[in-house]
């Protein structure tokens, strides 16, 4: 069968760095062509894909098969709708949209249309995510009752990058957020509750830079946080349950790989370093001990493997829209719930 041909849309920081290479390393896929203001960067990347001006002519060209968005956030819905209605299956970069009513409207077109329509959460495949993932699932913590996950920077300067600009869709709660929320509804499903605080605390900031989520399932308690000003990290997850605690510190490599131009497949892909694997505390013969567990294998590859199965095989896409719709309904609630300052039903 021949390749999926690929439309992209835009080739900044994440068509560039988050979705181009791992296309192009899987098989069964190709960038035909790629809608961008600047041919020249386009080309030295991709030299053997067509750099078109407009969303329109790439829509209008029958022999793409994927349309893969990667445009700023409050593109995504419109470019994603037009996309559909041409009747190209289509991917969107996180965060999926800006309201839980755009997110329906797309997943209602994508079913009038019979096209597949996907989210990029890549981080479902982060090497400490499945290893906690991992964890749980074997019921090696018993049954959890605290799940606390960090996305911690130290920038204290405000950029003037657009993420940081106020407008729909700017934010860390939309950039990161997006992240921390996507991975937990993975793992516990939809919360009873979100309880939110959110914040600018850098000096200039427009946008929130900080965030502390509540999610509440039962008796267990989903924290999810971020903040701009933290020089020294703490744990990136710790999870507490009746049988145990994994306490997980540093980051995924695989951005900072694909950032450096690695690839799936090159030698450390994926992998943690020893030094960074996290601790499992249980208690055996009626003691706490604690020992290493090591992290499994990161894969962000498995994203777009998933594509060209759901597109070739009938398979079912990687990440459905209704789990990123979810992701938008909490961060629509959250942003409710910090300005009236208390916890508001999922619904």
């Amino acid at each position: 069968m021949s390749n999926v041909k690929v439309g992209l849309v835009g080739f900044g920081l994440s068509g560039q760095v988050f979705h181009a290479p791992l296309i192009r390393a899987v098989g069964g896929m190709e960038i035909a062509k790629v809608v961008s203001s600047n041919p020249e960067k386009v080309g030295q990347y991709l030299p053997d894909s067509e750099v078109i001006a407009s969303l329109e002519e790439l829509l209008a060209d029958e022999s793409i098969d994927l349309v893969v968005i990667t445009s700023p956030n409050q593109t995504h819905y419109p470019f994603a709708k037009q996309a559909l209605l041409a009747g190209k299956h289509v991917v969107v970069e996180k965060p999926f949209v800006i309201s839980s009513e755009e997110a329906d409207d797309l997943i209602e077109t994508a079913r009038q249309r019979n096209k597949l329509l996907s989210v990029y959460q890549n981080r479902r495949w982060d090497n400490d995510f499945l290893t906690v993932k991992g964890l749980i699932e074997a019921g090696e913590l018993g049954e959890i009752a605290s799940y606390e996950a960090h996305y911690d920077r130290y920038r204290p300067e405000v950029t003037n990058r657009w993420r940081e600009t106020a407008g729909p869709g700017s934010g860390m709660l939309y950039d990161l957020g997006s992240h921390l929320i996507d991975q937990a509804l993975h793992l516990f499903g939809k919360p009873d509750s979100v309880y939110a605080d959110l914040l600018a605390q850098r000096a200039g900031s427009e946008v929130t830079d900080y965030f502390h989520l509540i999610l509440s399932y039962g008796t267990k308690r989903v924290i999810l946080h971020s903040g701009s000003l933290v020089m020294r990290h703490g744990p990136k997850y710790q999870v507490h349950g009746s049988k145990g605690s994994f306490i997980k510190y540093g980051l995924d490599s695989q951005e900072d790989m694909l950032r450096k131009g690695g690839l799936p497949g090159q030698p450390g892909w994926g992998m943690d370093r020893e030094e960074s694997y996290g601790e499992l505390t249980a208690a055996v013969d009626g003691k706490a001990e604690t020992g290493k567990v090591k992290t499994l294998q990161g894969s962000y590859e498995s994203f777009y493997e998933g594509m060209v199965k759901a597109i070739t095989a009938n398979k079912p896409v990687p990440v459905a829209a209704e789990d990123a719709r979810n992701t938008i309904r909490i961060i629509e609630l959250a942003i409710q719930s910090s300005a009236e300052k208390r916890a508001l039903p999922f619904e």
